[in-house]
């Protein structure tokens, strides 16, 4: 097997984890891991019994909860950032990580330490219960929730793992809701239907906590309208009541809501102490504004690539909007939260001459942003595509949306038990008109796209995070190592 000595280490049931020399931590990490056998298991008792011991860290502990089909840790990143500029202290979790576990779980933009990861894992280990074992998701999320807890953060941001009725985050009750997008995904956990998904995410929206979406389907949008209903919850769509505009030369316009005086509003529109304006109906991406309830600014620039970030900053500014009075936050720390955002993985650039450009995209709704994305961006002579994905994935309708556009594909697969096999996507070539090639590892096929791709070409790695992650930490560690090969055989 390929391996990477010195950089990272393999694990039973997970991904590539950064090489430690700590014998404990490892056998930590390595515990943790092993809780993938009890697979993907929905329900909250586990969780809550679990926290119990601990106190109910979860309850009292101001978050913003984010769900979505695709762009909610884009959103989560945005906040976090916004956030810290303005001089809060913010907790994110996110998952899966890229490349060391600890991503999982920030504060401000540093990740949690190794001591008190460790410390984290065992305390928590000693509480659970025999009969009751908990999932590798139910156990992380606890460790969250008592991580921020114990930091007293300002604002925890929890990004759900899948789904969200039934997900382990869905224990907190948070500000405020979002939820970004919804598409068919996860099937056979959340059913074969955008209804039946839109309900399964719909399942974080709170009585009376404010939610905030970008959803654009008609039918979904009615559905998470009467469970907003249903529980009271005012609900604040992208296009009608906030809305982006890409204004060129890499600027946009926010267009939104202005949080009002108290006593401005009927008592009907006052939810959860949020008192707010909406638009009403305007035309599709550009809110019908009203003077005295529009704010707008104009001139916004956001680090991420893609126009698809504009719309998730968009999410972003309405919830900054909701919070402003619980939370104050200046344009000026809005502008630098946006400028500085850091989101790795998506469509990230990692190298030049050929451009050598990273994108997580692992279902077809994130695969058709990408594609629509790459020729806006990017301008190049040839495009080469590294392709691996998840076996237990869309793999066909998300292949489809790459192979019109590649000149050749380079087919791969991460070092994941997940991991569909080259040969299994060889399928999805015949009667394409595209040449390709099928490597047993990453690093090899990395190789041989920088060997044929021209100074002028672009090289893009996707269809996995996972995929994604390993490629990033070769990339480290050939920036460590100019000189010598990264690659070694073991």
């Amino acid at each position: 097997m390929l391996g990477w000595k010195g950089v990272m280490s393999n694990m039973p049931g997970q991904p590539f984890e950064r090489l430690t020399y700590d014998r404990k931590y490892h056998q930590a990490l390595t515990y943790l891991y092993n809780l993938q056998k009890f697979g993907i298991k929905f329900g909250l008792s586990k969780t809550e019994n679990l926290l119990k011991a601990f106190g109910n860290p979860h309850k009292n502990l101001p978050a913003i909860h984010i769900a979505g089909s695709n762009g909610k840790g884009s959103v989560a990143a945005l906040l976090a950032s916004i956030y810290k500029q303005a001089g809060y202290k913010v907790g994110l979790f996110t998952s899966p990580h890229l490349i060391d576990f600890r991503e999982r779980f920030q504060i401000n933009g540093r990740m949690i330490g190794k001591g008190q990861t460790l410390a984290l894992i065992k305390e928590i280990q000693d509480k659970t219960h025999s009969l009751e074992p908990p999932t590798f998701f139910e156990f992380v999320t606890a460790m969250a929730l008592l991580f921020f807890k114990r930091e007293k953060v300002d604002l925890a941001i929890m990004e759900t793992g899948l789904g969200g009725r039934l997900d382990a985050t869905n224990i907190v009750r948070p500000l405020i809701s979002v939820i970004t997008t919804i598409s068919l995904e996860h099937q056979e956990y959340l059913g074969k239907t955008l209804k039946s998904i839109a309900w399964e995410k719909g399942g974080i929206i709170k009585e009376k906590v404010p939610l905030v979406t970008g959803v654009t389907q008609k039918k979904v949008r009615m559905i998470l309208e009467e469970m907003c209903r249903e529980k009271q919850a005012p609900m604040f769509l992208a296009g009608r009541d906030f809305g982006t505009r890409n204004t060129g030369q890499g600027q946009f316009a926010y267009f939104g809501f202005r949080i009002c005086s108290l006593g401005s509003l009927p008592s009907r529109l006052h939810r959860d102490g949020f008192p707010v304006s909406n638009f009403g109906k305007g035309k599709k991406n550009t809110p019908n504004q009203n003077p005295q309830s529009a704010i707008s600014i104009p001139k916004l620039k956001v680090a991420l690539l893609g126009e698809h970030q504009i719309k998730n900053a968009g999410l972003a500014l309405s919830v900054v909007r909701l919070l402003n009075q619980k939370y104050p936050v200046s344009e000026e720390m809005i502008r630098k939260g946006l400028e500085t955002v850091q989101w790795p993985g998506r469509l990230e650039m990692v190298g030049e001459n050929p451009r050598i450009v990273l994108d997580g995209a692992h279902n077809p709704g994130a695969m058709r942003t990408l594609t629509e994305n790459i020729p806006k961006v990017f301008s190049f002579k040839k495009l080469f595509l590294i392709f691996g994905m998840m076996k237990d994935k869309q793999l066909k309708e998300t292949f489809n949306y790459l192979i019109p556009l590649a000149d050749k594909i380079f087919l791969t697969r991460a070092e994941y038990d997940r991991s569909a096999d080259p040969q299994d996507l060889q399928p999805f070539l015949e009667g394409k008109n595209v040449p390709y090639g099928l490597f047993p590892a990453l690093p090899e096929a990395i190789e041989a796209a920088e060997e044929e791709a021209g100074p002028e070409d672009l090289i893009i790695i996707t269809g996995s995070l996972f995929i994604v992650g390993e490629a990033r930490a070769w990339w480290e560690r050939r920036k460590a190592r100019p000189d010598k090969s990264v690659l070694t055989r073991g």
